[in-house]
Protein backbone atom coordinates (compact mmCIF):
# COMPACT_ATOMS: atom_id res chain seq x y z
CA UNK A 1 0.00 0.00 0.00
CA UNK A 2 2.81 2.44 0.70
CA UNK A 3 4.45 1.13 -2.66
CA UNK A 4 1.36 2.09 -4.89
CA UNK A 5 0.92 5.38 -2.63
CA UNK A 6 5.01 6.50 -3.62
CA UNK A 7 4.47 5.48 -6.98
CA UNK A 8 1.36 5.66 -8.64
CA UNK A 9 0.18 8.99 -6.57
CA UNK A 10 2.51 10.93 -8.03
CA UNK A 11 2.32 9.65 -11.77
CA UNK A 12 -1.69 10.50 -11.98
CA UNK A 13 -1.12 14.07 -10.17
CA UNK A 14 1.53 14.45 -12.99
CA UNK A 15 -0.59 13.59 -15.61
CA UNK A 16 -3.55 15.74 -13.85
CA UNK A 17 -1.21 18.67 -14.38
CA UNK A 18 0.18 18.10 -17.91
CA UNK A 19 -3.36 17.77 -18.81
CA UNK A 20 -4.71 21.06 -16.60
CA UNK A 21 -1.50 23.20 -18.62
CA UNK A 22 -2.20 21.97 -22.30
CA UNK A 23 -5.98 22.98 -21.12
CA UNK A 24 -4.81 26.70 -20.48
CA UNK A 25 -2.26 26.60 -23.45
CA UNK A 26 -5.24 26.41 -26.18
CA UNK A 27 -7.65 27.97 -24.14
CA UNK A 28 -9.94 25.08 -22.71
CA UNK A 29 -11.94 26.38 -19.90
CA UNK A 30 -10.10 29.12 -19.58
CA UNK A 31 -9.72 32.59 -20.78
CA UNK A 32 -6.50 33.04 -23.24
CA UNK A 33 -5.62 36.88 -22.87
CA UNK A 34 -4.19 38.84 -26.01
CA UNK A 35 -1.51 41.82 -26.19
CA UNK A 36 -1.53 43.72 -22.85
CA UNK A 37 -3.93 46.54 -23.20
CA UNK A 38 -2.38 50.11 -22.61
CA UNK A 39 -3.79 51.33 -19.85
CA UNK A 40 -6.38 54.08 -20.42
CA UNK A 41 -5.55 58.03 -20.77
CA UNK A 42 -6.09 59.30 -17.46
CA UNK A 43 -6.82 62.99 -18.00
CA UNK A 44 -4.59 65.90 -16.47
CA UNK A 45 -5.96 67.58 -13.41
CA UNK A 46 -6.87 70.84 -15.02
CA UNK A 47 -9.58 68.87 -17.22
CA UNK A 48 -10.32 65.99 -14.95
CA UNK A 49 -11.74 68.87 -12.27
CA UNK A 50 -12.98 70.88 -14.78
CA UNK A 51 -10.60 73.75 -14.27
CA UNK A 52 -9.35 74.02 -17.96
CA UNK A 53 -9.09 77.37 -19.22
CA UNK A 54 -9.45 76.64 -22.83
CA UNK A 55 -12.28 77.04 -24.81
CA UNK A 56 -13.90 74.35 -27.08
CA UNK A 57 -13.71 75.08 -30.59
CA UNK A 58 -16.45 75.24 -33.11
CA UNK A 59 -16.80 72.52 -35.64
CA UNK A 60 -15.42 73.81 -38.90
CA UNK A 61 -18.10 74.00 -41.43
CA UNK A 62 -17.42 71.26 -44.38
CA UNK A 63 -15.98 72.67 -47.36
CA UNK A 64 -18.32 71.89 -50.13
CA UNK A 65 -18.13 72.77 -54.04
CA UNK A 66 -21.21 73.84 -55.52
CA UNK A 67 -21.77 73.65 -59.27
CA UNK A 68 -22.18 77.52 -60.57
CA UNK A 69 -23.52 76.32 -63.95
CA UNK A 70 -27.19 75.84 -61.61
CA UNK A 71 -26.13 79.02 -59.62
CA UNK A 72 -26.02 80.78 -62.93
CA UNK A 73 -29.41 79.19 -63.80
CA UNK A 74 -30.47 80.21 -60.42
CA UNK A 75 -29.90 83.87 -60.21
CA UNK A 76 -30.35 84.04 -63.96
CA UNK A 77 -34.12 82.79 -62.77
CA UNK A 78 -34.11 84.99 -59.95
CA UNK A 79 -36.59 88.52 -60.22
CA UNK A 80 -34.88 90.38 -57.76
CA UNK A 81 -30.92 89.48 -59.82
CA UNK A 82 -29.56 93.59 -60.37
CA UNK A 83 -29.95 94.29 -64.31
CA UNK A 84 -25.84 94.73 -64.28
CA UNK A 85 -25.81 91.53 -62.41
CA UNK A 86 -28.13 89.69 -65.58
CA UNK A 87 -26.21 91.35 -67.81
CA UNK A 88 -22.61 90.18 -67.04
CA UNK A 89 -24.43 86.53 -66.31
CA UNK A 90 -26.66 86.47 -69.77
CA UNK A 91 -22.96 87.34 -71.49
CA UNK A 92 -20.93 84.89 -69.55
CA UNK A 93 -20.86 81.26 -71.12
CA UNK A 94 -17.57 80.04 -69.43
CA UNK A 95 -18.92 80.15 -66.16
CA UNK A 96 -14.65 80.75 -64.35
CA UNK A 97 -15.01 83.96 -66.16
CA UNK A 98 -17.41 85.56 -64.38
CA UNK A 99 -18.51 83.18 -61.13
CA UNK A 100 -16.26 81.55 -58.69
CA UNK A 101 -16.47 79.92 -55.27
CA UNK A 102 -15.54 81.48 -51.69
CA UNK A 103 -15.85 80.54 -48.57
CA UNK A 104 -18.30 77.40 -47.05
CA UNK A 105 -19.84 78.95 -44.09
CA UNK A 106 -23.03 78.13 -41.89
CA UNK A 107 -24.26 81.74 -41.21
CA UNK A 108 -27.81 80.53 -41.56
CA UNK A 109 -27.44 77.92 -38.42
CA UNK A 110 -29.36 75.45 -40.05
CA UNK A 111 -25.83 73.06 -39.75
CA UNK A 112 -25.90 72.91 -43.68
CA UNK A 113 -23.18 74.77 -45.24
CA UNK A 114 -23.52 77.53 -47.78
CA UNK A 115 -21.74 79.03 -50.53
CA UNK A 116 -20.41 82.34 -50.72
CA UNK A 117 -20.42 82.95 -54.82
CA UNK A 118 -18.31 85.99 -56.31
CA UNK A 119 -19.17 87.79 -59.02
CA UNK A 120 -16.11 89.18 -60.93
CA UNK A 121 -15.05 90.42 -64.25
CA UNK A 122 -12.68 88.68 -66.41
CA UNK A 123 -9.77 89.94 -64.93
CA UNK A 124 -10.68 88.91 -61.52
CA UNK A 125 -12.20 92.59 -60.40
CA UNK A 126 -14.89 91.05 -57.86
CA UNK A 127 -17.90 93.37 -57.92
CA UNK A 128 -20.42 91.10 -55.77
CA UNK A 129 -21.10 88.71 -53.88
CA UNK A 130 -24.01 85.82 -53.42
CA UNK A 131 -24.78 83.74 -50.40
CA UNK A 132 -25.96 80.36 -51.54
CA UNK A 133 -27.83 78.06 -49.41
CA UNK A 134 -26.98 74.00 -50.56
CA UNK A 135 -30.18 71.56 -50.96
CA UNK A 136 -31.55 68.87 -52.58
CA UNK A 137 -33.54 70.64 -54.78
CA UNK A 138 -30.36 72.48 -56.23
CA UNK A 139 -28.54 75.71 -55.09
CA UNK A 140 -30.96 78.36 -53.68
CA UNK A 141 -29.76 82.04 -53.70
CA UNK A 142 -30.42 83.62 -50.22
CA UNK A 143 -28.81 87.13 -50.27
CA UNK A 144 -26.77 89.08 -51.94
CA UNK A 145 -24.17 92.54 -51.81
CA UNK A 146 -22.93 94.56 -54.46
CA UNK A 147 -18.86 95.38 -53.01
CA UNK A 148 -15.88 95.44 -54.41
CA UNK A 149 -12.71 93.27 -53.93
CA UNK A 150 -14.14 91.94 -50.84
CA UNK A 151 -12.64 88.93 -48.34
CA UNK A 152 -15.38 86.98 -46.75
CA UNK A 153 -15.81 85.28 -43.68
CA UNK A 154 -17.63 83.32 -41.04
CA UNK A 155 -17.66 84.86 -37.48
CA UNK A 156 -16.79 82.32 -34.43
CA UNK A 157 -20.28 84.01 -33.80
CA UNK A 158 -21.61 83.09 -37.21
CA UNK A 159 -22.38 86.06 -38.38
CA UNK A 160 -21.09 87.03 -42.05
CA UNK A 161 -17.83 89.86 -42.00
CA UNK A 162 -17.48 91.17 -44.98
CA UNK A 163 -14.31 93.63 -45.78
CA UNK A 164 -14.18 95.46 -49.15
CA UNK A 165 -12.09 97.48 -51.09
CA UNK A 166 -13.13 101.62 -50.72
CA UNK A 167 -12.09 103.92 -54.51
CA UNK A 168 -12.51 106.92 -55.07
CA UNK A 169 -12.59 108.53 -58.41
CA UNK A 170 -9.20 109.01 -58.80
CA UNK A 171 -7.50 105.52 -57.27
CA UNK A 172 -6.02 103.28 -59.38
CA UNK A 173 -7.18 99.38 -59.52
CA UNK A 174 -4.51 98.28 -57.24
CA UNK A 175 -4.36 100.92 -54.87
CA UNK A 176 -8.09 101.83 -53.03
CA UNK A 177 -7.89 104.55 -50.18
CA UNK A 178 -9.63 102.86 -47.80
CA UNK A 179 -11.21 99.55 -46.77
CA UNK A 180 -15.12 98.69 -44.80
CA UNK A 181 -15.75 96.22 -42.74
CA UNK A 182 -19.60 95.38 -42.33
CA UNK A 183 -21.05 92.12 -40.36
CA UNK A 184 -24.53 90.77 -41.34
CA UNK A 185 -26.72 88.73 -39.23
CA UNK A 186 -29.30 86.06 -40.35
CA UNK A 187 -32.62 87.14 -37.98
CA UNK A 188 -34.08 83.74 -39.07
CA UNK A 189 -35.93 85.50 -42.22
CA UNK A 190 -33.06 87.69 -43.37
CA UNK A 191 -29.27 89.01 -43.52
CA UNK A 192 -29.17 92.24 -41.54
CA UNK A 193 -26.26 94.78 -41.24
CA UNK A 194 -25.05 94.98 -37.80
CA UNK A 195 -22.43 96.97 -37.70
CA UNK A 196 -20.49 99.40 -40.63
CA UNK A 197 -17.00 100.89 -40.14
CA UNK A 198 -14.89 102.48 -42.26
CA UNK A 199 -11.07 102.59 -42.19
Amino acid sequence: MGWWRRTVLPAVAAVVATTMLSACGNGGGLRVEGPESPPPATPTPSVALGTSTTPPHPEKTPEVAVDLYKVRSRLLADRRLSSYDRTVLSNCTVISRCLSRGKTVDVLHSGKPQQIVLIHTLDKFVFGIFLIALEPSGPRPIWNLNVEQPTVNASPGGDLVVESKIFTINDPVCCPSGRRVEVYRWNGRQMTKVSSTDQ
